[in-house]
């Protein structure tokens, strides 16, 4: 009987199932790692703070942003333009502020420094002469384009006969796009790499160094339940900078839109805080320390935010930079959120990207492995 009883009260305190021990331990260490992230001010400030500043400075200064109006000096008397309809001189006044001079030197003068993209005289023979600068190619493309056409439709005009052909223009997003709609997901995919890559890179270093992996490594903890606990912890900073990025960015001073399908974000985040975490892998196991981790990671986060389109806008890079992106995980989040939130775009937008990031994390983290150490020795 005695020993019945002694065996009874040992059951529930013997020891607990390995399952739930198992369960304890990655609960017990994504704690640690959660509360030991909200206790640094620093990293809390670059991870959440800083990214979300910059959203509100750009947004700020780009919120009323649209086609900037070509401006023009013209000297002399230019019966081309002095003699443009009413009506048609309305339209033009939206892309081409003419300005009148009478001292030729001092227009070109304002040309050469960029103050003016181009002059506009009469020439010989009807003819209408236009110097620009060429510095800007955007401007002077613009420039040429703009007044082509006039030159085009006072001929057409001027003949007598009816155009053969018309064009009706008209842009691919909603009149209502404004520059927050792609502001947004380059920023939001620049600090979710910030807060994986540095977040995963300094827990290795910091647990490495106070010998706290080396006493994991002792206990029936698996590398499993580390790596997951960091993941877990990962992916809620990545899922509270997205949310506090919407929040700000929807607001009626910045008027972000979402379109239907904008919840496919919350996926993409998934699949991209685990690439840019792998990467947090690799530098946090080669780095000795906290400073060494620092450097190696903005070697990588600053060019790849470059280059991966999260400051400059992919669609008017050089050839070259366009190719370069491709092979940097950042451009796979950054080009889908802009298709799921600002133009949107569906599952098929997003899942080709999503499976390029797990590609590159599962790449990223063999590598990983080969370099990883439990302690300094």
């Amino acid at each position: 009987m005695s020993t019945t009883s002694a065996t009874a009260q040992q059951t529930p305190t013997g020891g607990q199932p390995a399952e739930q021990e198992r369960v304890s331990a990655f609960a017990g260490l994504a704690r640690v790692m959660l509360l030991g992230f909200l206790r640094d001010r620093g990293t809390v400030f670059f991870t959440l703070v800083l990214p979300l500043l910059f959203l509100v400075l750009f947004g700020s200064l780009y919120k009323n942003s649209s086609t900037p109006q070509v401006k023009v000096a013209q000297v002399g008397a230019v019966q081309l333009l002095d003699q443009v309809p009413s009506e048609v001189h309305a339209q033009l006044d939206k892309t081409l502020k003419i300005t009148k001079y009478s001292d030729e030197a001092s227009a070109l003068e304002k040309v050469r420094k960029g103050q003016l993209d181009g002059l506009v005289e009469s020439g010989p023979n009807g003819q209408v002469v236009l110097r620009f600068s060429a510095s800007d190619q955007v401007k002077a493309g613009s420039v040429q384009a703009i007044l082509s056409s006039v030159v085009e439709s006072a001929n057409q005009a001027a003949s007598g006969k009816a155009p053969s052909y018309t064009l009706a223009a008209s842009q691919v997003e909603d009149d209502s796009i404004k520059t927050i709609q792609f502001l947004t997901p380059g920023l939001l995919a620049y600090a979710i790499a910030m807060g994986a890559v540095y977040g995963s890179s300094f827990t290795l270093v910091t647990w490495r160094k106070k010998r706290v992996l080396r006493r994991l490594r002792l206990t029936p903890v698996s590398p499993l339940a580390i790596v997951g606990a960091r993941v877990c912890v990962s992916v809620l900073v990545a899922l509270a900078q997205t949310g506090l990025f919407l929040l700000v960015a929807t607001t009626p001073y910045f008027g972000l839109k979402l379109t239907g399908n904008w919840w496919l974000i919350v996926p993409l985040v998934l699949c991209a805080t685990i690439a840019f975490m792998s990467i947090g892998l690799v530098t946090g196991s080669i780095a000795k320390s906290e400073e060494a981790a620092n450097g190696i990671n903005q070697i990588i986060v600053l060019p790849m935010s470059f280059l991966g389109g999260a400051f400059i806008p992919l669609d008017v890079a050089p050839g070259w930079l366009q190719t370069v992106s491709r092979a940097l995980p950042l451009r796979y989040m950054i080009e889908p959120a802009k298709s799921v939130l600002s133009k949107g775009g569906g599952l098929m937008d997003v899942l080709p990207s999503m499976g390029i990031l797990l590609a590159f994390a599962a790449v990223m983290s063999l590598i990983a492995s080969r370099f990883f150490n439990w302690d300094d020795a």
